[in-house]
């Protein structure tokens, strides 16, 4: 069996590794949004579950009469897996080009783009990860033919090893992809899995196959009573559907203490999985008894499930180190789930790969339910508090439940009725993060949960999407403005701004009477512009004015309009998951499209380690003829400026001519300078070439979709090169 063990550990490695590319590969084709992300893992997890019901039913059909050894169709089961590596990264590329075509011919609004979106990310990804949702009942199948190695829980010792992969799926591949970006990576998965196929044919070649593999009955298990295992796919499709949906809401409790990387996502992850994994080795061991588990166990998901609340409570979080605040949090329940769901499994297939195909089909349809049920329902409605408590709930009704071993002894009964109690103190008595603002607006919508807080001056105000502070009422982003539009050849006509924030960008253009469309991916940020803006009635009213709620570069993939201005400001900090999708040499190409002759691009860097800056730098350098840099004295930063004509060199005193008098007005608003002309002489001009930046990291390689050199610095801090610089 050892063999199994290392097929399904490397087999679950893969996966993860897969997910997570596919997830930010189809990111890139087609729009860094929240339906887009849902679609993939929808997609992933429904491939996953037609692949287990489908190789289920079929074993269970044909397993009396196929001669062809089992082993040897999980070899191709891995071979196919191995093969999607390769030709995903095609597939999504070949999807992207056909909505390009599609509008620039015909134009495609917004649904329609995610209609056809959704239908291509089917085709590509539900095939390939049906083989993946294949191999536990194809694996089952070998080991109830194999006569060395029958086993009626051979699910959850599947499970556990894949489940182990899994772990080290979360973590390892972020350092591959920092050496080798995406599709270098998905080699290495591929030729773990073309290994394993290997393995596994050369394992067959010494099989020992029985004649006839009885299918057992389900009602034979002993011990199990008929009420139980009639529930038995009710609790499978409640523990997916539990386990998904609180990961989303993990996700929002816990970006405001662990931030928006790359990293911090994989904490996460690694801490569900290790957790389940526990759990399953706990079952493992436990299921050598053949004992029925008290519903205890299942009770204790309503206390522990809450557990993430207190942990993210700054009067508790903050007493502790990081990562114990995510293990703590999430680790008991994810371990207790571990334990149900392989023995629901086990007790439902009992060495089945038909029956446990079918049962890991209805745990998968409830992990399909449970992102979408708590990203578009539950989040925008109730928040993370009551989400979890939603999610609960059914635990909370337990003792009325004919679930496991009944609660007849006093002191079990006690215990359950102190476990629901219990969290009804966490629940009640335990602050969200957004308490801490004394005075705040809080919105939330599936993408974010959005604080507006601060009052008085203006530092005073913030803007925080999902804990993280996203600007302020600062100078810098009045310049982004002045400074793109003062630079051009002749009187701008329209500007495109990417990134909302508080609205002063979008705002500052729209003084000079230009046509501004705004772009932001997150629906609650433009409805807050009237905390931070007094005139924002009046500025909304003009017809200049144009917001729209999409991906920034998903807009311009989609639009057939062109600017003279394009101004970028990606949301802090610098190596945010995703974030590179806006500085990368792809991105910029498509600005290059959209920019009319003359036209100027702008974008602003608040910071980054030497590499950060030389990947930007070269991929800047290699996308526009002519770059000039502006920095701040004392102050970390840098504005680019971008073109493919020369862009003027302009004295402040030139710029400043250029400006309207609305313009001015709103230049000096915040000060700290009383005159246009002292505003922009606080700017340094190309005090920094773009050439320098480059060789600030000349081995460093330009920052591509493929290459995201920002996001992923692991290896450089381990060696000490990872100090972000001040320009």
């Amino acid at each position: 069996m050892i063999w199994y063990f290392v097929f399904f550990l490397v087999s679950g490695f893969c996966g993860i590794l897969y997910e997570l590319i596919w997830l930010r590969l189809s990111m890139a084709q087609f729009g860094v949004t929240t339906p887009l992300v849902s679609i993939v893992l929808s997609m992933f997890m429904a491939g996953l579950g037609i692949g287990s019901w489908a190789a289920g039913a079929l074993v269970r059909r044909y397993e009396d009469r196929s001669q062809f050894p089992p082993l040897r169709l999980y070899a191709v089961s891995e071979l196919l897996i191995g093969i999607s590596a390769l030709v995903v990264p095609t597939q999504l590329l070949w999807g992207h080009r056909l909505l390009e075509h599609m509008s620039g011919q015909v134009g495609i609004s917004s649904g329609a783009y995610y209609l056809v979106a959704g239908a291509w990310l089917a085709l590509t990804l539900t095939p390939w990860c049906a083989c993946m949702g294949a191999t536990i009942p194809l694996a089952m199948y070998a080991i109830r033919r194999d006569q060395r190695t029958a086993s009626q829980k051979s699910f959850s010792f599947l499970y556990v090893a894949n489940l182990v992969g899994a772990v080290a799926g979360a973590l390892i591949p972020l350092l591959f992809i920092e050496t080798y970006g995406f599709r270098g990576t998905l080699h290495i998965g591929t030729v773990l899995n073309f290994s394993v196929a290997l393995g596994a044919v050369i394992l067959s070649l010494g099989a020992t196959q029985s004649v006839t593999a009885p299918s057992a009955s389900a009602e034979q298990a002993n011990g199990i009573i008929p009420v139980t295992q009639k529930g038995i796919l009710i609790l499978l499709f409640l523990s997916g559907l539990t386990t998904m949906g609180m990961e989303v809401v993990w996700i929002r409790l816990y970006t405001p203490r662990v931030g928006p990387m790359v990293y911090s996502f994989a904490l996460i992850l690694a801490s569900y999985l290790f957790a389940t994994f526990a759990g399953s080795r706990i079952y493992r061991f436990w299921s050598h008894w053949n004992a029925i588990e008290s519903r205890l166990a299942w009770i204790s998901i309503s206390l522990l499930g809450l557990l993430p609340l207190l942990m993210t409570d700054l009067r508790v979080a903050w007493k502790l180190p990081t990562p114990l605040c995510v293990f703590f949090g999430i680790m008991p329940v994810s371990c207790v789930i571990g334990f149900l769901t392989p023995m629901l499994v086990d007790r439902w297939s009992l060495g089945d790969p038909g029956r446990a195909g079918r049962a890991y089909a209805v745990n998968v349809l409830g992990c399909i339910l449970g992102p979408l049920v708590a990203g578009f329902i539950l989040l925008p409605v109730v928040g993370e508090r009551y989400s979890l408590l939603i999610f609960i709930a059914p635990y909370l009704v337990m003792p009325a439940f004919p679930v496991g071993a009944n609660l007849t002894r006093p002191l079990l009964r006690v215990a359950a009725y102190a476990m629901i109690a219990a969290s009804m103190v966490i629940l009640f008595w335990t602050n969200d993060f957004e308490t801490i603002f004394p005075r705040r607006i809080v919105l939330r919508d599936s993408s974010a949960t959005v604080i507006a807080t601060g009052f008085g001056p203006l530092a005073q105000k913030q803007l925080l999407v999902n804990g993280i502070p996203m600007t302020s009422l600062t100078l810098i982003t009045k310049v982004m403005a002045h400074l793109t539009l003062a630079s051009h050849q002749n009187q701008p006509q329209n500007t495109l701004v990417i990134c909302f924030g508080m609205g002063t960008t979008f705002r500052s253009s729209l003084s000079w009477g230009v046509d501004t469309t705004v772009v932001d991916l997150i629906p609650s940020v433009p409805k807050l512009f009237p905390y931070f803006h007094a005139d924002a009635p009046e500025v909304l009213a003009s017809p200049l004015a144009h917001i729209v709620t999409d991906d920034g570069r998903r807009f311009l993939e989609r639009t057939s309009k062109t600017f003279d201005s394009i101004i970028v400001d990606p949301p802090p900090p610098v190596p945010a998951a995703g974030s590179s999708l806006l500085y990368s040499e792809e991105f910029y190409a498509l600005v290059k499209q959209h920019l009319r002759t003359g036209g100027i691009f702008q974008q602003w860097i608040p910071e980054g380690d030497r590499a950060t800056e030389s990947a930007v730098a070269q991929a800047l350098r290699n996308s526009f003829p002519y770059i000039r840099t502006f920095r701040y004295t004392g102050n970390p930063g840098i504005h680019y400026l971008a073109s493919m004509q020369p862009i003027p060199v302009r004295t402040p005193a030139e710029l400043a001519s250029r400006l309207p008098a609305r313009a001015v007005a709103d230049f000096v608003e915040w000060g700290p300078y009383n005159t246009a002309e002292q505003q922009f002489q606080v700017l340094i001009p190309d005090v920094v070439s773009i050439d320098a930046l480059v060789q600030r990291s000349p081995g460093t390689p330009p920052l591509r979709d493929d290459r995201p050199i920002n996001e992923y610095f692991a290896l450089r801090a381990r060696g000490g090169d990872y100090k972000p610089e001040s320009f």
